[in-house]
């Protein structure tokens, strides 16, 4: 069970306080509570794999955020959303493009024979664990619904 990431994350807030980066400080603090709370709740050790789909979820919830707060037309708060989610993304893999994607989510039709819509879930539990924190499952779903369709 590796914690590189982790250990990444608790050297840099120290790195914050030091150079009194607020902004960033306050995000890796929100995200080492969001890793703390998962272990505390289920009591367990979380691992690089369970962290990246935090930070997933993470992300996940600042995208919503600041489209909702674009939409309202507050652009200072959509910014700072946006800005939190640079920081995240610094701890995530390097993103897949969408044809990587898009080769991985043949591969997956092969291997699992998927052919038709009901076999959407097959196919996304073989891709889940190759693209988790490397891509948006939303747009994920969307290109695997597009490939089953044609």
């Amino acid at each position: 069970m590796s914690q590189e990431i982790k250990a990444r994350l608790t050297q840099d807030m120290k790195n914050a306080m030091k150079s009194k980066q607020k902004d960033r400080l306050a995000v890796i603090r929100m995200l080492l509570a969001a890793v703390k709370q998962r272990e505390v709740d289920e009591r367990i050790e979380v691992d690089d794999a369970l962290l990246l789909t935090i930070l997933d979820k993470q992300v996940k919830q600042r995208r919503e955020s600041a489209k909702v707060y674009h939409e309202a037309g507050r652009s200072e708060l959509a910014e700072k959303e946006e800005a939190e989610i640079a920081v995240i993304q610094e701890y995530l893999p390097k993103a897949l493009s969408e044809d990587e994607i898009s080769q991985l989510i043949r591969a997956a039709m092969e291997s699992s024979g998927a052919q038709s819509m009901q076999d959407m879930g097959k196919v996304m539990g073989i891709l889940k664990p190759q693209i988790q924190g490397k891509a948006d499952m939303g747009q994920v779903s969307q290109l695997v619904k597009k490939q089953l369709a044609s």
